[in-house]
């Protein structure tokens, strides 16, 4: 007898979601997170798009605090492009509180019927027959718990990963570099989200500006580290400073973003991965959010037909790896090679992609949309990516 069906690391959103699908499906799971509040620190922008938000939850209004319904792309020469849904004044994106999202996502998968432990630090997995021992930590000692499963929802430096045999190495240029600030006391617009480009600004990456009520920003920066000459911070400072001189910062979050493009597997006998443990974040727009609440669900619906046949190897939970490529595998190798192209671009490059636009304003929100019709204007310049039209 094992102590439980499943185990998660990771009470992130990908990790809770899995937990709260699992347990409805009637398994014995465990959550575990090592932080004792979950939420914080917050490592991303907050931002998710309307439809992927809604296909897994009721959206409630405690975990919205701006509605979005345009984006603007700025280049280095100053234009930008303008991106909206079909209607102007209808939302197409949230920006989270994540504090309270991530919190009450893992609420949810507790009553579903999981165990939830937080402060609690997974140490070591070890294969037991056909079952695995997980090594847990907290505050009264180290124990081991038995399972049929465990799935790594533990993040970037995933080691659940890497206990259970699976590659989880990261280049340099596979790996962004982030800085988050929450400005207050500037005048910014509460319902348009804006990304700027640029080598001198953001080498290889962006800045983006997402609105969190009055008067209040987030501001970010995401940097390649072969192309930046410095951390994330300074370019961030950099243009809080001449940007939005009168801005005061209430609160700094650090962090960095897997961006590999997809794996050939992240399952291994009695372990799935899901978010970013298993590299499912967009290389192109850093967006991974989304995925993390997609895989999750795969993870869940594979663990329970591997409850009710008593198959845990990793030919079945292979299943897992079909699902997740057919949603979203081909968006993510797609977008990874668009990441590539853009990132060997120098700024007079992105500008003559600006400039050969012959309309200003996209009627979709979707940077994956701005990449094609770039494309579409500009082939010599990205000849190579001509199989994406």
């Amino acid at each position: 007898m094992t102590d439980y069906d499943l185990i998660v690391v990771g009470a992130g959103p990908g990790g809770s979601h899995t937990a709260k699908v699992a347990a409805e499906k009637g398994l014995e799971v465990l959550l575990v997170d090592r932080k004792e509040e979950i939420g914080t620190p917050v490592r991303c922008g907050e931002g998710i798009g309307k439809e992927n938000l809604q296909e897994f939850y009721d959206v409630e209004d405690e975990w919205i605090s701006a509605e979005v319904t345009e984006a603007r792309v700025h280049f280095p020469n100053e234009e930008h492009i303008e991106l909206a849904g079909e209607n102007s004044d209808e939302a197409v994106g949230y920006i989270l509180e994540r504090k309270l999202f991530d919190r009450d996502l893992a609420d949810k998968a507790a009553k579903a019927g999981a165990n939830l432990k937080v402060g609690t630090e997974a140490r070591g997995l070890n294969r037991e027959d056909v079952h695995v021992s997980l090594e847990l930590c907290d505050r009264q000692g180290q124990f081991e718990v038995e399972a049929s499963m465990v799935v790594g929802a533990d993040g970037v430096e995933s080691q659940v990963g890497g206990w259970a045999g699976l590659d989880t190495s990261l280049n340099v240029n596979d790996v962004e570099k982030c800085a988050q600030y929450l400005v207050t006391g500037v005048d910014f617009e509460s319902d348009y989200v804006h990304f700027l480009i640029g080598n001198e600004i953001a080498p290889g990456g962006y800045i983006w500006m997402f609105p969190k009520g009055e008067e209040r920003m987030n501001l970010g920066v995401v940097v390649i580290p072969s192309k930046a000459e410095r951390g994330p911070e300074f370019y961030l400072q950099n243009f809080l400073s001449e940007r939005f001189p009168d801005g005061k910062v209430v609160e700094k979050t650090y962090g960095g973003n897997p961006v590999e493009g997809p794996k050939d597997s992240v399952v291994s006998d009695n372990v799935m991965l899901v978010g970013d443990a298993a590299r499912h974040v967009d290389p192109f727009t850093g967006g991974g959010l989304s995925n993390a609440l997609r895989g999750g669900e795969f993870a869940a619906e594979v663990a329970s037909k591997a409850v009710s046949e008593s198959k845990f190897d990793r030919d079945f939970l292979s299943q897992y790896d079909g699902l997740w490529k057919e949603r979203f595998g081909e968006d993510l190798e797609r977008n990874k090679k668009l990441q590539e192209k853009f990132l060997s671009m120098e700024d007079d490059d992105l500008n003559s992609l600006a400039d050969s636009l012959p309309d200003g304003n996209l009627q979709e929100i979707s940077l994956k949309k701005l990449a094609f019709s770039l494309i579409k204007s500009n082939s010599k310049l990205l000849w190579d990516l001509k199989d994406f039209i």
